[in-house]
């Protein structure tokens, strides 16, 4: 009587057995994860009013090359600073079109937990604190001027391991980005940024 393997079960074998022969990708206590990529911020549709509640704002998205430097605490644990080169966004006015830029840069300092850090497939949640300051303000109107913002940033993202050192990125963040926008040194209203920011990149394990 010839016995036929049943491929399910061969499969299965073999799969563990690529496992047990291949080097261990886990993310250790004390690794940093340097990554570079391009992140595109774009921001809610309703940016909010100026002038009394009498224009409403919308501002454009932009896309710019950016990067991460991440200290796992523990295998779980990683704490993530997040920099990218000056993102610059369009300011349109209702039934004005185009009234000005700006240019912004939002460093945000994450606490994060991987939830498998010795998976190929590594997800991750976090959550952290953005700083924005704004520059660069020109407007048609006047003395543009936009203040810099703090708020709260949350983040769901997954590294895709290459190799021991090697891995790919994507990243999604929510951002909490509030500006008090002022003409001619007059407060006027406040600008409701609160982009999601999606990132793709390349990261090397050190």
């Amino acid at each position: 009587m010839v016995c036929h393997p049943n491929p399910r079960i061969a499969a299965a074998v073999l799969a563990a057995s690529l496992l047990a022969a291949s080097p261990v990708m886990a993310h250790e206590a004390g690794d940093w994860l340097l990554k570079a990529g391009v992140s595109h911020v774009e921001p809610k549709s309703n940016n909010g009013t100026v002038a009394g509640g009498a224009v409403k704002l919308d501002i454009d998205g932009s896309t710019r090359p950016s990067f991460t430097l991440t200290y796992m605490a523990t295998r779980n644990i990683g704490i993530e600073l997040l920099g990218a080169a000056p993102f610059k966004h369009t300011i349109n006015a209702d039934g004005m079109g185009e009234i000005g830029s700006t240019k912004q840069l939002p460093p945000t300092l994450s606490l994060q937990w991987h939830f498998l850090p010795e998976s190929t497939f590594q997800p991750y949640v976090g959550v952290g604190l953005n700083y924005t300051t704004f520059f660069s303000t020109e407007s048609k109107l006047g003395n543009l001027s936009l203040d810099d913002s703090w708020g709260l940033a949350g983040q769901v993202g997954v590294d895709v391991m290459l190799d021991k050192r090697w891995f790919l990125n994507a990243d999604l963040r929510y951002i909490g980005i509030s500006s008090k926008v002022r003409l001619n040194g007059t407060d006027i209203g406040t600008a409701h940024i609160d982009p999601w920011v999606v990132t793709a990149g390349v990261g090397y394990r050190f």
